[in-house]
């Protein structure tokens, strides 16, 4: 009987923390890199790639972040920094969780296309490890597309990278393999965003928080094949279930409403997240944070590569990221966004009330902020958030009945 996606994703998570930890004692070259980062870059030259937003994430969502946070607190490291930073700094302290493990680096590969924290948190890395630093600089885009002369620096940055890796290898640049990984890692964003779109559907087939669960994934083995086979499986259940009507909960249970949950996923606290918004009948069918995984370019060009790695959303300006979430609301058919003003990421939420007041004047949908944080336990509040929700849940049914007379 063939797995499904869910049961290959599980072992594909073990996997790829126990081929980490193989890697290690093998000899080869472990790196810890940035989330959005062009992992292709390392897969060609066969060096293992762990990931300390993802390991943080894991360690978060089962509960064993504050030790962590403590230990790096207790360095001197502010609670107002990066939780994902703090975690991480704590875990290079202690290097043992009951959560998962990853093997220390030999080296670390920053993008700050993410935002500027990572490249301080891995410099300090570097320094305190003594081990050798890339960073791939991006620019950020204040204006709504990128102009020539971002994608430009962000190419020479690129191929700058690709020297320094031949230097820490010790050997020349495999091309012909870089060709392979660009190839796997593109149809590995196809099928993911073909899975994640499949929530356009009514009822959607998808549930948001199982697309955070496989988002894991996207992330870590973006390059491999068996990254980009799970997704295809997932995909093709998704869109067998859209076929036959089928929601994202068991049968009986009702998607009443269709929301937009805005930033990360409160890691330490997804449980109560999820339970409340089930509760009243609400389904997160879409998120640009998991859509940051969608980098398309064409194979062999470094290029196009630059341009997919600097359009991320977080390094776009206001108007392109009001624009695209107003678009969100028409094309998913939703029915009110949730905010979650993280105070780690300080990037992604400067402009929360500002995407509030935009999309709300374009779509006429409701909106709500809570306060939460994507690995710190300490900042959210149960009470809080169902508040917000019933909040939410009163303005989308208001929303509803409007609708509904004005279509008599």
């Amino acid at each position: 009987m063939s797995k499904t996606s869910k049961e290959l994703l599980n072992e594909l998570v073990a996997k790829h923390y126990e081929d980490a930890a193989q890697a290690k004692k093998d000899g080869k070259l472990v790196a810890w890199a940035t989330s959005i980062c062009p992992q292709e870059l390392l897969e060609a030259m066969d060096i293992t790639v762990v990931y300390p937003e993802n390991h943080a994430a894991a360690i978060a969502a089962r509960k064993h972040s504050q030790e962590f946070l403590d230990q790096s607190e207790g360095c001197g490291y502010s609670i107002d920094i990066c939780s994902y930073a703090r975690v991480n700094m704590g875990y290079k302290d202690i290097q043992y969780s009951e959560a998962a493990n990853i093997p220390m680096p030999d080296m670390v590969f920053c993008c700050n296309n993410i935002c500027t924290t990572v490249a301080k948190w891995y410099e300090n890395l570097a320094t305190e490890l003594n081990i050798p630093f890339i960073l791939i600089d991006t620019p950020f885009n204040h204006i709504y597309d990128a102009p020539a002369h971002n994608i430009e620096y962000m190419r020479n940055q690129i191929e700058h990278a690709i020297h320094q890796i031949e230097e820490i290898c010790g050997r020349p640049y495999d091309y012909e393999r870089l060709t392979e990984v660009m190839k796997i890692s593109n149809e590995t964003a196809y099928w993911w965003r073909r899975a994640c779109f499949t929530a356009q559907a009514m009822p959607s087939p998808l549930s948001g928080f199982d697309m955070f669960n496989y988002m894991a994934l996207v992330v870590c083995i973006r390059g491999k094949k068996e990254g980009r086979d799970l997704f295809k499986l997932w995909c093709e259940e998704l869109e067998a279930k859209a076929a036959e009507g089928k929601g994202p909960w068991k049968e009986g249970e009702e998607e009443k409403y269709r929301v937009i949950w805005d930033g990360i996923a409160c890691w330490a606290n997804l449980s109560p997240t999820y339970k409340i918004l089930k509760k009243y009948g609400i389904n997160v069918v879409t998120s640009l944070y998991p859509d940051a995984w969608t980098i398309l370019y064409e194979t062999n060009d470094i290029e196009g590569m630059a341009k997919a790695y600097t359009y991320y959303h977080a390094n776009r300006n206001v108007d392109y990221v009001a624009a695209t979430k107003s678009q969100r609301v028409k094309d998913f058919n939703v029915d009110g966004v949730i905010f979650h003003s993280n105070r780690s990421c300080k990037l992604m939420d400067f402009t929360i009330y500002e995407q509030q007041r935009r999309i709300t004047a374009e779509t006429g949908v409701p909106t709500v902020v809570f306060d939460g944080d994507m690995t710190d336990p300490r900042i959210f509040s149960e009470a809080q958030y169902e508040t917000r929700i019933q909040a939410l849940v009163e303005m989308m049914e208001e929303n509803k009945k409007k609708k509904a007379q004005e279509g008599k």
